[in-house]
């Protein structure tokens, strides 16, 4: 594989993900990956189906503890090897002193990466409380510092000054969320009465009231029209621009790929076969290959004979039966 030169993913990473191999059983679901997600960045994780792709989500989020390998999480930008190195020689799982954090994901439990290391996620299936309204769906996910807030609950049985400051900033922030996802008139409808699209940008709502370092999306192009997944690219372009928040995201719709990712990371079948910016994934043989499910030396031959470019056009092959893998 050609490596690509050096990217701001690179020298400023949020995300390391270092060796990560992940096995069950006798099947080996991903193989000796690494790569980063840049501070700042949006970075998409693409291949046909069967990849390893959510694999590799469920490991980052803690959901698997992977077989081998390190992933590391960093608040900062300052120099942070010294604590890397001295988490992995004690065995401890973060050091949250001061600014430059870091945390070993693959030692904690999912609750502490997203409460800790400030890590969000989004589903394939959309998974909302469908009988809360979207506005309590929001501050479900505010949880945590409400219930410090009311001291473990007694503040908010007595309905203290400082839970209900609390509260109040957790609807406003909850509000401001609604509105920036243009659900703020369906504040009080219950969530599961939403369109699907409507659902999809809730779930990226609730996530962001986490107020997340790093937001993992899986799918979120899926079942959206063309005019929604426009405003999908709208408003991710707006959590990067304008809170900082690093994206990580699985997705099949080439056009939302190619048009907001930054760094593009390709696996088949487990394995890391491409790594760099969207011109230069796009342009990879062993890319198109894969998506094609063809040997390289035929990838140009099968491309005419379907006039289109697979990985420069709208979708994923894989996605709509073309190509690829089930």
């Amino acid at each position: 594989m050609k490596t690509p030169p050096a990217h701001t993913w690179d020298d400023n990473a949020v995300l390391s993900v270092e060796h990560l191999t992940m096995r069950f059983g006798g099947l080996v679901a991903v193989n000796d990956l690494s790569f980063n997600v840049g501070r700042g960045d949006i970075t998409a994780l693409i291949g046909p189906n069967g990849a390893g792709k959510t694999t590799v989500f469920n490991c980052v989020t803690g959901f698997y503890k992977p077989t081998e390998g390190r992933i590391v999480m960093r608040h900062g930008t300052g120099l942070q090897s010294e604590k890397i190195e001295a988490l992995t020689r004690t065995g401890r799982q973060f050091n949250d002193d001061g600014d430059d954090r870091v945390f070993l994901l693959e030692r904690m439990p999912d609750f502490e990466i997203s409460k800790r290391a400030k890590v969000a996620r989004t589903f394939q299936n959309i998974r909302l409380f469908g009988g809360m309204t979207a506005l309590e769906n929001l501050l479900v996910a505010q949880h945590n510092p409400l219930m410090l807030a009311s001291s473990m609950t007694i503040g908010g049985i007595l309905n203290l000054p400082s839970y209900r400051k609390a509260r109040a900033e957790a609807i406003d922030f909850a509000a401001y969320w609604l509105e920036k996802t243009g659900l703020i008139h369906r504040a009080d409808d219950p969530a599961a009465d939403l369109p699907y699209g409507d659902q999809r940008r809730l779930e990226i709502a609730r996530a962001m009231c986490t107020r997340p370092q790093l937001l993992c999306l899986d799918e979120p192009a899926a079942g959206l029209n063309p005019r929604e997944s426009t405003e999908l690219n709208q408003l991710l372009q707006y959590i990067r621009k304008d809170h900082g928040t690093s994206i990580l995201l699985i997705e099949h719709d080439m056009g939302v790929v190619m048009e907001i990712s930054d760094h593009v990371v390709v696996l088949d079948y487990g394995e890391k076969i491409s790594d760099g910016d969207p011109d230069h994934v796009k342009n990879d043989p062993k890319v198109i290959s894969a998506y094609l499910g063809v040997d390289e030396d035929e990838v140009a031959e099968v491309e005419e004979a379907l006039d289109m470019p697979v990985i420069h056009g709208k979708t994923d092959p894989a996605e709509n039966g073309e190509g690829g893998r089930s």
